[in-house]
């Protein structure tokens, strides 16, 4: 498979400028990847390069916000938070494997669905008016069976992981803020383990992932100076519309 071509500096300043505000949605309310991917597809790059490509370049904000709330992490029900980790890690492997033996032409027929599924996940766990809040944990089998199918559609597209794991976290008996926590270090362990795969590609593009990063970063300290001062449901509405919108224009595409 012939490499991604070089990108012309505006096209560059764009994907920046894409990054910046992903990172400073993360920051309020995650979901940049809905910012990201679709810059990416502007810029030129397949769906496959695309995913990958903003994967790699969104791994440093994971890896800081994942330090930062380490000390609030927790065991999972029957499962300590180390297997925890572990199941991650190998289920961001299969994942990322698994899209790499995937043709781009059918990873481009498929992504309209893995969108339309990740925004509905992201509007459900946004605005559901119920706690996520459960009475009674899951069964040890049931947990390592979700975690691990949520670990590899990580490591595969990843795209409302967040909610999925916040969702099987708290059923699982944790609380909200615990749980945050602990889903931001095991989102980290599925995306770091598909990084490490994704790097040997030759379809990823590494200015475009180096723009997306730098703008992510910056977008990160914009982001936490303006989390006390915009509502999160805007945001968080914010989220759902881009992903809505990149939905149609994904099936009008295909």
């Amino acid at each position: 498979m012939p490499p991604v071509p070089p990108l012309e500096i505006h096209i560059v300043l764009m994907v920046a400028a894409a990054g910046f505000l992903a990172g400073v949605q993360n920051a309020l309310a995650g979901g940049g990847s809905f910012i990201t991917f679709p810059a990416l597809l502007l810029a030129g790059l397949n769906p496959l390069a695309a995913n990958m490509t903003s994967t790699i370049a969104l791994f440093p904000s994971q890896t800081t916000s994942a330090y930062a709330g380490r000390k609030l992490t927790g065991d999972v029900g029957p499962l300590t938070f180390k297997q925890m980790l572990l199941i991650s890690a190998i289920g961001g492997i299969f994942g990322a494997i698994l899209l790499l033996n995937t043709p781009p032409s059918f990873f481009a027929r498929l992504v309209p669905w893995l969108v339309l599924f990740a925004t509905s996940v992201f509007a459900w766990g946004s605005f559901r008016k119920k706690p996520l809040h459960a009475a009674s944990s899951m069964p040890r089998w049931t947990l390592v069976l979700v975690q691990s199918c949520i670990a590899v559609y990580g490591g595969y597209f990843g795209g409302g992981i967040g909610f999925l794991m916040l969702a099987a976290l708290t059923i699982a008996g944790q609380q909200v803020r615990t749980a945050a926590a602990t889903k931001n270090v095991l989102a980290m362990a599925m995306n770091a383990a598909a990084t490490l795969i994704f790097a040997t590609s030759s379809l990823i593009s590494w200015p475009a992932a180096l723009a997306l990063c730098v703008g992510g970063i910056a977008g990160g300290l914009c982001g936490g100076w303006l989390i006390h001062r915009l509502p999160e449901k805007v945001m968080r509405g914010f989220v759902v519309i881009v992903g809505a919108v990149l939905t149609v224009w994904m099936f009008s595409r295909t």
